[in-house]
């Protein structure tokens, strides 16, 4: 297995989805290591000439209270901040989790001893992963999830898996080791890569659908998108011009104008396209960002405090991305609508095959509408709220914590809505023996073909919908493979 070398500046969104399905090992840049050392020992010399948070102060609205500054205060701020409550991360959020903290402490300026960061490394390697509750954070730092993290390296908390030997947290690491957000940072990275794959997805089984529905090429001429040449607008005519074989000059198609689920594909997939690769560029700015406070700097010697631990980059984007992504689904739901319509098909109401009154696919349009609106619920903008904590101290939040959960539940219902168009698309094609042999999009069809069941009888669509939910990625990388 390769490995992910992390030097606190280079981390991809894709390598934490690699690393967090556990194909990958991780190691650490040695001329990384070394200057986070450097760090370390800045922090230990600066609290003698200077008061620095959480060192020689309390923390919150404790911040003029004057402590020790021993590694004991930082063991007490562990326990009282490891409160996290509600269900468990999984596995695979834990390990994103990790990864993205460590790679966050390699750019050095945490102040965390480098004996603290192999440890991380070797939980990592040997898929050692503490016991986190996802619930105890509002979008300035995950502080309960990475104060139970710790308490697991010290080994005052048992491992849910593995394990490794206790590592000592000296005076000040421990605020320096939780000031990040990497287990909201994990679950958005994680959700954002799903996205950009379920919107790529979605050219595919527009397409399909184009063909069924017998769709106009003209809405995706490039004369037309040269006109407004929005960046995500022109990608998906492009891919939608590709993926069905249109020659440079359109031909007229049967109808005069398409639907709205066709004939504005690109202007409303387009603005989706456009903030997920944004969400994706500030994640990857943030998984590889220092968002200390205190934060040191070596080139500077000194200790700045700040507040990079605010993740209002990441809520507002996020926000954003599930609001287009609603509109994409609402999208999918309309040609579904219109796949089960003769006089858009010209073949039987819901694609009915069977005795008069056969009900087909009807019951598709129910599903897909059932998960359009928790994906609407799902959309709703959470920056519009704040919190005010720490005795007035802390008088705003991001949420963007609760953002992150909520692009889950996006991603999961507009999975469902793509998988509902796809049945219902490819029953249509078999239905109508298109001919797909010339267009490169013909190989998602054979694929979904041998993948869902072929029987037009009346009967329980479950499976169907749960299997081609479940094809959705492949089906998009068939067509470039």
């Amino acid at each position: 297995m390769a490995d992910i070398v992390l030097n606190g500046g280079s981390l991809r969104c894709d390598d934490v989805v690699t690393f967090a399905a556990g194909k990958v090992h991780v190691a650490v840049d040695p001329g990384a290591l070394a200057h986070v050392e450097d760090a370390w020992r800045l922090g230990l010399e600066a609290v003698v000439r200077r008061a620095v948070y959480g060192r020689t102060t309390g923390v919150g609205a404790n911040k003029s209270v004057v402590t020790a500054g021993s590694a004991e205060d930082g063991l007490r701020l562990m326990r009282s901040h490891a409160g996290g409550v509600g269900e468990l991360m999984t596995a695979e959020v834990v390990r994103a989790m990790l990864l993205v903290r460590l790679n966050q402490l390699m750019a050095g300026r945490a102040g965390v001893h480098p004996r603290v960061l192999n440890a991380v490394a070797a939980a990592l390697n040997t898929n050692s992963l503490p016991t986190v509750h996802r619930i105890g954070a509002i979008g300035t730092s995950d502080l309960t999830a990475l104060a139970e993290t710790a308490l697991t390296l010290v080994g005052e908390r048992p491992w849910a898996t593995g394990g490794v030997e206790p590592v000592d947290f000296g005076a000040g690491e421990a605020l320096g080791f939780m000031s990040s957000n990497a287990a909201t940072l994990a679950d958005a990275v994680l959700v954002t890569v799903e996205l950009r794959n379920l919107l790529h997805a979605s050219h595919t089984v527009a397409a399909l659908s184009y063909i069924a529905l017998g769709g106009s090429p003209e809405p995706y001429a490039r004369t037309v998108h040269a006109a407004k040449p929005h960046p995500g607008q022109v990608e998906c005519a492009a891919e939608m011009r590709r993926l069905l074989g249109m020659t440079a000059v359109p031909l007229p198609g049967r109808r005069i104008q398409d639907p709205y689920g066709l004939r504005a594909f690109p202007q409303v997939q387009g603005p989706a396209l456009d903030a997920v690769a944004y969400l994706e560029k500030v994640l990857t700015t943030e998984i590889n960002a220092s968002a200390e406070n205190p934060m040191i700097s070596v080139s500077d010697n000194d200790i700045y405090h700040n507040a990079n631990f605010h993740t209002a980059y990441v809520a507002v984007a996020l926000d954003t991305a599930r609001a287009t992504v609603h509109s994409v689904a609402e999208l999918s739901a309309a040609r579904l609508g219109d796949l089960v319509e003769p006089d858009q098909t010209d073949l039987p109401a819901f694609l009915a095959s069977g005795p008069a009154g056969s009900s087909g696919v009807m019951i598709l349009e129910y599903v897909a509408h059932d998960a359009l609106a928790a994906l609407r619920q799902a959309a709703l903008p959470v920056t519009l709220g704040t919190a005010v904590v720490s005795r007035g101290l802390e008088d705003h939040a991001s949420f963007s914590t609760q953002a992150a959960r909520q692009a889950k539940r996006v991603a999961n219902a507009y999975r469902i809505v793509l998988g509902c168009e796809l049945v219902a698309a490819v029953r249509a094609l078999r239905m109508r023996k298109a001919n797909v042999v010339d267009l490169p999009v013909r190989t998602a069809y054979e694929l979904a073909k041998s993948v869902l069941d072929p029987r037009l009888d009346d009967r329980p669509l479950t499976d169907d919908v749960e299997r081609a939910a479940a094809l959705l990625e492949d089906l998009d990388r068939s067509t470039v493979d």
